[in-house]
């Protein structure tokens, strides 16, 4: 079949990938260094899977800003656009959305449009009325960034809102890319795919949530929140995944699905939702605080990215800590070598060399720990409690 992706972020970059494997894909992006890198066998995100598939995989994948290219014989457009979250507006920015749907009507109107881009509930169902298609349907995603294909391979799921052949079809390409041929097919409205996404991703935040504050807890009293951790996580109906403490949660997904989920439920009751988007910034303060009380002149920030082996950087909770510690009026530099050919980060000093960082820095503060640390241990400050993301 003729594919076409829209988007190489961490999702068209992987779905790219993944179908690529067996069918025709265009990658279609407005970023011409990304097309290059592509075309190049160059992964444009940082995922070693996807990099190791372009190197090594015979794969059938052509990237473009060309549409009428991208657009003219396809069988199916996947939509994986970025959707950022707007507080003036209270919902999702889904305008590159709708203006590639609206694109299509002119190169291919007939078109299967597959939305994977993280959208509102209710949204295709907008869709197909404004522009008269009842062939639009939402299937999410649930990837970790730098594991995207990985989990894309491993799927936990795969959901299509759809139950018309089209959405079966789509559902089989899925499967027959991946390498777990028993994984779960759920076949449902798209309104409530579009539900099941912002729950399990507002789930997922409510678990960061909870270990940061229960760390909190300890650390107000100089309890052992390993220890504490260890025992509540032995529960087998509780386990021993994402329990370990940071500064917040971030990235790409959780601070803005929570925060689209709370607008959709605008006018029903509800307390955990709104508690969910609160705890963040909660939890920010207290770190903040906890700086500060070691009475520092200059801090250091180690890495801006959230997670072990991403790129990403996007809205991590270390940035809004930082922040705070900016109204004390103390010196803030940061180590950052994906940015290295920088001087400043949004106003903030950046220091290149690890080594002069290091000495600069009167408390060093690592929202996951490395061993390039190891020197500094006793300027480190850092709730990192099992070295994993």
């Amino acid at each position: 079949m003729n594919i076409t992706i829209v988007g190489t972020g961490y999702v068209g970059m992987s779905i790219a990938t993944l179908l690529s494997q067996n069918h025709n894909v265009i990658a279609l992006d407005i970023d011409n260094q990304k097309v290059d890198q592509i075309n190049d066998k160059v992964s444009p995100i940082d995922d070693e899977d996807i990099q190791l598939f372009l190197s090594e995989k015979k794969l059938n994948l052509f990237a473009t800003t060309d549409k009428s290219l991208a657009y003219k014989n396809c069988d199916y457009v996947v939509i994986s656009t970025p959707t950022n979250y707007e507080p003036e507006s209270n919902r999702f920015d889904t305008s590159s959305i709708e203006k590639t749907i609206h694109d299509l009507q002119v190169f291919n109107k007939n078109i299967a449009v597959i939305i994977k881009s993280t959208i509102p509930i209710g949204y295709t169902d907008k869709l197909r009325k404004k522009f008269n298609n009842n062939h639009i349907y939402f299937s999410p995603e649930f990837l970790r960034e730098g594991k995207a294909l990985h989990d894309n391979l491993y799927p936990s799921r795969i959901i299509v809102g759809g139950r018309s052949p089209v959405a079966k079809i789509f559902s089989d390409i899925l499967l027959e890319a991946s390498e777990s041929k028993a994984t779960p097919v759920l076949f449902m409205e798209s309104t409530e795919a579009e539900a099941v996404k912002l729950f399990s991703n507002t789930y997922l935040a409510l678990r960061v949530a909870y270990f940061n504050e229960l760390d909190t807890f300890a650390e107000s009293f100089d309890l052992s929140a390993k220890d504490i951790i260890a025992g509540v996580s032995l529960d087998p109906r509780i386990g021993g995944h994402y329990n370990n403490p940071s500064f917040g949660y971030g990235g790409y997904c959780l601070p803005k699905d929570t925060k689209q989920l709370r607008a959709n439920f605008k006018n029903i009751s509800n307390n955990i939702i709104n508690a969910i988007v609160d705890s963040n910034d909660t939890r920010m303060n207290f770190i903040a605080n906890q700086i500060c009380k070691r009475k520092p002149k200059v801090v250091g920030i180690y890495r801006l990215i959230m997670k072990t082996g991403s790129d990403n950087f996007r809205t991590s909770s270390i940035q809004g800590v930082m922040k705070l510690i900016k109204l004390k009026d103390l010196r803030i530099i940061i180590y950052e070598p994906s940015i290295a050919s920088q001087k400043y980060f949004d106003g903030f000093e950046l220091v290149n060399n690890l080594e002069d960082f290091k000495k600069l820095s009167d408390v060093i503060v690592a929202n996951r720990k490395s061993e390039e640390l190891d020197d500094v241990k006793e300027k480190l400050y850092s709730r990192d409690l099992y070295q994993t993301n």
